[in-house]
């Protein structure tokens, strides 16, 4: 398994390296706060934005103001995620070790979130749906979104990302980003309470920030740039497999698109697809200079269950499956983000509608990692609830196991509540 994650390709992403940018700013908005963010703002999305918060008049107008067909796309979107969640909320689960011995496992909401939503080369107002829903669904009473001020609107975010924010009932929103947002969130400044968690996606120094503060709050992960890695044999179609391969290179320069195959003939017939369909896309330097890249390759294999182990190594962000077997090979899969099965599930309708959550592990964190969920926003807390017999009936072990340790007062604890018995 190492042999081959150093074989896979993969992009260089130096977050120690941004950490020396990073952690300046971190500290200048823990003593600062509020001015440093303005100032942050001011110097790296070249806008001044007195009030952060976002006016409620905003978010109404931008929703006002939304395409109609957009609207319905989001609704749709929306219901979706919010199925799927409500399906893995859970509930709390009670056991019964002993007679009158309770122990249940309550699943608690985290009580205040920030959703980081970026702003760059895309406004991702899809990732507004993948963080605000299932922590709406697990319960989080306290939520504030922050995408960055946008010059050509006035500084504020991009209206999509406001328009779908409002859709959501969210009302507390900043125009703040990169990792002067993260801190922000993380320390709290002037009409900003502090969170306990901070999800969504960002760039380098927004992950750089992450790293940086967490333990002052918790993170959902450190996400690189975007990957998709395509299993695919002779039987998949390469008009399919180059769109998605090139779906993922629109997004960054350094995405990752990566096809893993035993096929000569697919793999000659895909790269002679990919030139003919990159000319026609509108971010075709972008996306030739990402599947140029180092971190992007077409993988000959000896057979699919190499190809399996080739992928299962590189645990992809989101990784399709394109054969004959795909559905039984799909249950082969240990590590990766999400997988998509079959032809018809290009991960563009997991970015969008699937109902699954397109925030997920990057950079070869899903062999031990999970993309965003409710579970994200849910704390399991065990709650013990004994009675003296059922105590009693144990109080032996408890004394045994506590001298085994060294730790008599453990077991002291126990036995002065049966005085006299041996």
């Amino acid at each position: 398994m190492v042999e081959l994650q150093a074989l896979v390709p993969r992009a260089v992403f130096d977050v120690e390296k941004a950490l020396d940018v990073a952690r300046p700013i971190c500290l200048d908005v823990r003593h600062r706060g509020l001015e440093a963010i303005r100032e942050y703002g001011e110097k790296f999305d070249q806008v001044r934005v007195d009030d952060l918060r976002v006016p409620a008049e905003a978010l109404k107008t931008a929703l006002e103001e939304l395409d109609p067909e957009v609207r319905s796309a989001f609704e749709e979107s929306i219901r979706r995620v919010r199925e799927v969640s409500e399906d893995e909320r859970g509930a709390d689960v009670v056991s019964e070790p002993a007679k009158g011995g309770r122990v249940t496992q309550r699943l608690v909401p985290v009580q205040r979130v920030g959703l980081y939503v970026p702003g760059g080369r895309a406004p991702l107002a899809s990732s507004v749906v993948m963080n605000v829903v299932p922590a709406q669904v697990a319960g989080v009473p306290s939520l504030a979104v922050a995408s960055p001020p946008q010059k050509e609107f006035g500084g504020l975010p991009h209206p999509t990302v406001l328009a779908v924010c409002a859709l959501l009932g969210i009302d507390e929103v900043y125009a703040m980003g990169g990792a002067q947002a993260i801190a922000g969130f993380a320390y709290g400044f002037e009409g900003c309470k502090k969170v306990n968690l901070i999800t969504g996606p960002g760039n380098i120094y927004v992950v750089a920030a992450k790293r940086f503060l967490l333990g002052e709050v918790g993170i959902d992960s450190e996400a690189g740039p975007t990957e998709i890695a395509v299993l695919a044999d002779d039987t998949a179609d390469p008009a399919h497999v180059a769109a998605d391969l090139i779906s993922q290179a629109e997004h960054d320069p350094m995405a990752a698109s990566v096809l893993v195959t035993p096929s000569e003939t697919l793999a000659a017939a895909v790269e002679a697809e990919l030139p003919q369909q990159v000319v026609k896309t509108k971010h075709q330097d972008r996306v030739k200079e990402a599947l140029a890249g180092q971190q992007s390759a077409v993988v000959l294999v000896d057979d699919l269950e190499q190809g399996t182990a080739v992928v299962n190594a590189y645990a992809a962000e989101h990784l399709e499956i394109q054969t004959a077997d795909a559905e039984e090979r799909a249950g082969l899969i240990t590590n990766a983000g999400a997988i998509f099965i079959g032809g018809w599930s290009p991960v563009s309708l997991g970015d969008y509608c699937a109902g699954s959550n397109h925030v997920l592990p990057t950079a070869g964190c899903a062999c031990h990692s999970s993309g965003l969920s409710v579970r994200s926003f849910l704390k399991a807390v065990h709650v013990v609830n004994y009675s003296r017999e059922a105590l009693q009936e144990v109080a032996g072990h408890v004394v045994a196991l506590a001298h085994a340790e060294d730790l008599p007062a453990h077991g002291a604890a126990v036995s002065v509540r049966f005085p006299g018995a041996s």
